[in-house]
């Protein structure tokens, strides 16, 4: 047989991966944070998935059933959605707020952008925003759960507003027995499903690794080393980092790029939690990030072998 030399436009790298393959290793990923959520805060948190994760799968299927647009929902990126929205939520929250947010989350920042690979912010992101804009007395309704060191230091406040006052114990940190949202609070959890992103290949560590390294920097040049992992482990630093910031579309493609996206959410967000008002400031970093990602794509673009960058 003869080989013939086939000339083909770009890309030449064929492998088995899918949107539907990516986004179901991004759920199993997800499922040690549902299952520490329900641990934590009890069977309410499971309902509160279910609720979010049904709403997005049933918005994207009317809106495009209603627009006579390809019904995407077997691609698993509702669901998705509807994971990271849900677990970015307090186990309070009421099913109706849950579901206005998958509808904003879905309609508003992914369908009328042109669905999955069009978004220029996270759908979940935008969700989670919108409801701590409207419905903040909700979004900040926290539940307790008890102590497992016995001490009694965030009876009224999250980590990161009672460490400031109170050494708060590491294992209660990692284990996630402290007010938060469902999927933040667990860090063992979210590392978990890290290391699976990883292994999978679905995420690269560039991002998560940036981000958290210039949090953990900035916090012990400017707060001290005391305060190192009550940063790192306390708030939605590292549920962020894996799951919302290493997003395909809203994140940049090169790895120049990733760590330079990953450093400025660093900052960003020390700066909020240090010098603003706010206890946590993961959200808004993200979101400002997100928009520039098309400047950080064009700027750290490789320059093609013999091409001439343009000025």
């Amino acid at each position: 047989m003869e080989n013939h030399l086939i000339v083909t436009a770009s890309p030449h790298i064929v492998d088995r991966s899918s949107t539907r393959k990516l986004m179901g290793n991004v759920i199993v990923a997800l499922m040690p944070c549902v299952v520490a959520s329900i641990i934590i805060f009890g069977i309410r948190a499971l309902l509160v998935e279910a609720v979010t994760v049904f709403a997005c799968v049933a918005f994207e299927y009317l809106y495009c059933y209603l627009m006579k647009k390809p019904i995407p929902v077997g691609d698993l990126s509702a669901v998705v959605t509807g994971l990271i929205l849900a677990l970015n939520l307090p186990v309070s929250i009421p099913l109706w707020i849950a579901v206005l947010g998958a509808f904003v989350a879905i309609v508003l920042a992914k369908q009328l952008f042109g669905g999955i690979g069009f978004n220029f912010v996270n759908p979940a992101l935008i969700g989670r925003l919108f409801l701590f804009t409207a419905f903040a007395s909700r979004m900040t309704a926290w539940v307790f759960p008890q102590s497992l060191s016995g001490v009694d230091a965030l009876s009224s406040a999250t980590p990161l507003v009672a460490g400031k006052e109170t050494a708060l114990p590491v294992i209660d940190l990692l284990l996630g027995v402290h007010g938060g949202v469902l999927g933040e609070t667990c860090s063992l959890a979210i590392l978990a499903g890290f290391v699976w992103l990883v292994a999978t290949r679905t995420i690269n560590i560039t991002i998560p690794v940036a981000y958290v390294g210039t949090v953990a920097v900035l916090a012990l040049v400017f707060a001290g080393p005391h305060t190192v992992l009550l940063h790192v482990l306390g708030g939605g630093l590292l549920f962020g980092a894996v799951f919302m910031a290493t997003d395909y579309v809203t994140s940049p493609f090169t790895t120049k790029g990733k760590i330079i996206f990953g450093i400025g959410m660093g900052i960003i967000t020390w700066a909020i939690r240090y010098w603003g008002n706010m206890a946590e400031g993961v959200s808004y970093a993200i979101l400002l990030m997100n928009l520039f990602v098309p400047y950080i794509n064009d700027l750290t673009r490789q320059k093609p072998l013999g091409g001439v960058k343009k000025k």
